[in-house]
């Protein structure tokens, strides 16, 4: 695609028409950000409707369904959710309560705690996995034209690699 037809096809949720902000490259990011923003909206309303789950559930429930042994440290699980402690530990005790996590000693030094993932939980999971699935297929998948996964799998792996080394943010004017 060249810089014109991206900008003649560049979409923006927010912008008044002509209003674009300058450049490609400006115009990609804001298209991403609204974009995913509407994704996951619809993610986390069909999940809420179909599980109970609200999408960030779902990503606990995931991670502990893929776990060894179904159990994960609090700590890691905040880090691979990129959330802090306190809302772990929160998103933990709201899941307890319904009876799909159990939080527990750390099976190996004790000091610490874990979550593990209840049998109602997997079941839910499987339940909810299976509705996800489908929408993530026809929401996104089943949009992409050729060759379009492979660069987003490039693009997102290189941007994902970058962030989580802590690459420092640059200022520029």
């Amino acid at each position: 695609m060249t810089s014109s037809s991206a900008e003649t096809d560049a979409w923006s949720r927010t912008s008044a028409p002509g209003a674009h902000e300058a450049g490609v490259q400006r115009q990609s990011w804001r298209a991403y950000f609204e974009a995913t923003a509407l994704l996951q909206d619809r993610l986390d309303r069909t999940l809420k409707e179909s599980a109970g789950l609200h999408l960030a559930d779902y990503n606990l429930l995931l991670l502990l369904s893929e776990a060894p042994e179904g159990r994960l440290r609090m700590g890691e699980l905040a880090r691979l959710m990129v959330f802090s402690p306190s809302r772990v530990t929160y998103q933990v005790k709201t899941l307890e309560q319904r009876g799909l996590v159990e939080r527990c000693a750390a099976a190996t030094d004790r000091r610490g705690a874990e979550a593990v993932i209840s049998d109602a939980g997997r079941h839910l999971f499987r339940k909810a996995a299976a509705v996800h699935s489908r929408q993530v297929k026809d929401l996104f998948l089943d949009r992409l034209e050729d060759g379009e996964a492979e660069t987003l799998l490039r693009v997102f792996s290189r941007l994902g690699r970058s962030l989580e080394g802590g690459e420092p943010a640059t200022l520029s004017d």
